[in-house]
């Protein structure tokens, strides 16, 4: 009696792997836009920690902000980006942005990112 075997034919563990590969392929490409934005948020809530942040002047909180930044290589971040609002006790921080990173020929990824964060007398609050 002869058993018949059973298994991945090599044409379906290519297709397999294709698959597999380009999955890969696209989470090298969207993990730096992601890791970006959690080092925007990052720097948003270590900066709402500092003492007496809400009673700095717009321009020197931007700065600190940006320092923060350049610490882990933030490039999509500019300056028009970044929105401070006064609020009653201290100011409310609008992080804004887009990152758009081709994939596949003609073929782009764009990640649109938007993050708060309030800048208070007291303490931190979100």
């Amino acid at each position: 009696m002869r058993h018949k075997q059973e298994g991945m034919t090599l044409l379906g563990f290519v297709i397999v792997l294709a698959v597999v590969g380009f999955f890969a392929y696209c989470a090298m490409r969207l993990f730096p836009m992601y890791s970006e934005y959690y080092s925007v948020r990052s720097a948003l809530k270590g900066l709402s920690q500092e003492p007496g942040i809400a009673d700095q002047t717009p321009a020197r909180i931007q700065d600190l902000f940006f320092r923060r930044l350049y610490i882990s290589y933030s490039e999509n971040v500019k300056k028009e980006h970044v929105k401070l609002r006064r609020v009653d006790d201290g100011y409310e921080m609008d992080v804004s942005y887009e990152v758009r990173r081709p994939l596949v020929g003609n073929i782009d990824v764009v990640g649109r990112f938007d993050t708060t964060q309030r800048l208070t007398r007291g303490r931190a609050a979100n």
